[in-house]
């Protein structure tokens, strides 16, 4: 089972792959299929993600809009012919940036594992 910080680390991994591409703007993201089917896979990956969090972790941080982004994920799996592009495209500029902030404040409190 991973761990809650192996999780954390997935939602910041697929927050960089999509920065790798959104800084190209919103003009390519919206003509080029490739880039927006790729970020939208990895906004799935951060829902997916934060959906596996233990429900210690998230109660830890009650700031967190925990359901506003499985929710996103939900939408997007289960709605993929219909998702507004340009709601994505808010999501990739205005709140994934903030998310990573705070991912990575949660980084330097979770501690990794022991092993064994």
């Amino acid at each position: 089972m991973r761990s809650d910080r192996e999780r954390l680390l997935d939602i910041l991994g697929a927050i960089e792959a999509i920065e790798k591409y959104a800084c190209r703007g919103y003009e390519v993201y919206l003509t080029e299929e490739l880039i927006h089917a790729w970020i939208v896979q990895h906004i799935q990956i951060i829902g997916e993600a934060t959906a596996n969090l233990s429900p210690e972790l998230r109660s830890r941080y009650p700031e967190m809009p925990w359901p506003d982004i499985i929710a996103m994920r939900n939408v997007l799996f289960h709605q993929y012919f219909g998702v507004d592009l340009q709601e994505v495209w808010d999501t990739v500029t205005t709140d994934l940036p903030l998310l990573k902030r705070k991912i990575l404040a949660m980084l330097k409190e979770v501690e990794e594992p022991s092993p064994g």
